[in-house]
């Protein structure tokens, strides 16, 4: 069986004011106020609650602080547990995609570095979690993306082939996981970093979810 995998964040759906309300909660409670802006630190949201501490702290001279960052991060991960639907939204035609590629015959799965217990609580309250064959995030196994096992158990738990699969993600790290994985990526140029993604030259680029059946379809078959 041929399988479609998403990475979650900054792809199928956009995560960062969620995200970035989190980070702004811990550094309120430390007393120095919203660190973090909505807008311009969206492309930093998606990669991770430890780098929106760490670039919250730079920005009071607290950058190296590894110990506070340790601190914070429960109490991040607790702030986007109780907010995490307020303002994240899928991504125009996201779902559309999923429903049409799996008419094709196609599996599809999600493949995130969000904790699993946060991606499958998100993505109930956005309605879809039942629509995708199988979900692993970065505390399911014992590796996590860029090492290709993530992605190919991934697709293993799906029910599909690891060799007949692709990566659909907004990242260098869902590029380099891809190309270890030996099947190719496409990356999705209408997010934070959409800007960026021909320079790491994955297979396609889709600048609206619209495109992305055609795009595996010429690329997986």
């Amino acid at each position: 069986m041929r399988t479609v995998v998403f990475d979650l964040d900054g792809t199928l759906a956009d995560t960062s004011g969620d995200l970035i309300a989190a980070a702004n909660a811990c550094f309120r409670a430390m007393g120095e106020g919203d660190l973090l802006c909505p807008i311009a630190d969206t492309g930093v949201a998606l990669r991770g609650g430890r780098a929106m501490l760490r670039l919250g702290l730079e920005r009071i001279g607290r950058g190296a602080d590894e110990a506070e960052i340790d601190r914070q991060y429960p109490l991040l991960l607790a702030a986007y547990a109780g907010a995490i639907d307020t303002h994240t939204r899928l991504y125009p035609g996201a779902m559309a995609a999923v429903e049409g590629l799996r008419g094709m015959g196609y599996l599809v799965a999600i493949c995130t570095n969000k904790p699993e217990a946060l991606a499958r609580l998100l993505l109930s309250r956005l309605g879809v979690l039942e629509r995708f064959d199988a979900l692993t995030g970065a505390d399911t196994l014992p590796v996590r993306k860029p090492h290709p096992e993530h992605l190919r158990e991934t697709v293993r738990r799906a029910g599909g082939d690891p060799g007949r699969a692709l990566l659909v993600g907004d990242s260098d790290t869902d590029r380099d996981t891809a190309r270890a994985a030996g099947v190719p990526s496409v990356l999705v140029g209408f997010g934070p970093s959409g800007a960026d993604m021909a320079a790491l030259e994955p297979e396609a680029i889709i600048a609206h979810y619209d495109e992305l059946p055609g795009v595996v379809a010429r690329l997986i078959g």
